[in-house]
């Protein structure tokens, strides 16, 4: 069987829909971003600090190999590795993108004031971001989900496609 790979924009649900999509589904539950902080020691926030987003976009994407080889996993990637196209084609050499849709009113409320999100200081910009990124995700995907869903009804939709 093939990976289940997630995408969308930061607080559409990756790592919820995800954990709970691989219970349903009895696979493992891989994390691209947690990936790349396990094996750096370091979190990402400070890795754009320190090393800048260049160097974070090769880490993200020798991840995407490693977790294109992997099977029958369901993998949340980070909200902007799918907006590069050799991401996205790595990732379909292991399997099938899903692109979770959650509007920016839903993301919102997700996030609400949460710190580790500073892209999120600034909705405006924020609010730019997530309209640059959309058709990216949409390029990318193979399957769309209503993002606005709760985690359970989201996860039981994506087992639904591939049963």
């Amino acid at each position: 069987m093939n990976n289940i790979i997630l995408c969308g924009f930061m607080g559409c649900g990756k790592t919820v829909v995800g954990k709970e999509l691989a219970k349903i589904m009895g696979r493992k539950f891989v994390d691209t971003d947690e990936m790349i902080e396990k094996e750096q020691q370091i979190a990402i926030k400070a890795i754009f600090a320190t090393r800048g987003e260049d160097y974070f976009r090769e880490l993200e994407y020798e991840t995407c190999k490693k977790v294109s080889e992997m099977k029958n996993c369901v993998i949340s990637t980070g909200g902007g590795a799918l907006t590069f196209e050799r991401n996205a084609k790595v990732l379909k050499q292991g399997g099938k993108i899903v692109f979770l849709d959650a509007s920016f009113e839903t993301i919102c409320d997700r996030i609400g004031t949460n710190r580790t999100r500073p892209l999120f200081e600034n909705r405006e910009k924020a609010k730019q971001l997530y309209d640059e990124r959309k058709d990216k995700y949409l390029a990318a995907a193979d399957h769309v989900i209503n993002g606005d869903l709760s985690a359970r009804k989201a996860a039981l939709d994506i087992a639904e496609i591939f049963r």
